[in-house]
């Protein structure tokens, strides 16, 4: 998705919304076969915590509306 953006904002976005949630599964991952220790971070839109999944919700929101704007955007 972040390839085929045409603005520089919305492909740094989505990389970043792409990285925070590798970040966020590969430490539960690593949690969860025990070589890592438990910082307490959820898992992303599974793990029940609602400021976690709210903020999760709004960040990809964004990008699926950065998405569909992009026809929009440097015309």
């Amino acid at each position: 998705m972040a390839e085929r953006q045409r603005s520089t904002f919305s492909r740094v976005y989505a990389y970043c919304v792409a990285s925070i949630l590798f970040f966020h599964i590969a430490l539960n991952i690593l949690m969860t076969i025990g070589l890592f220790p438990s910082p307490g971070i959820t898992l992303p839109m599974i793990s029940y915590g609602g400021s976690s999944l709210l903020t999760f919700t709004i960040l990809i929101f964004i990008l699926i509306r950065l998405d569909a704007d992009r026809q929009m955007v440097l015309r």
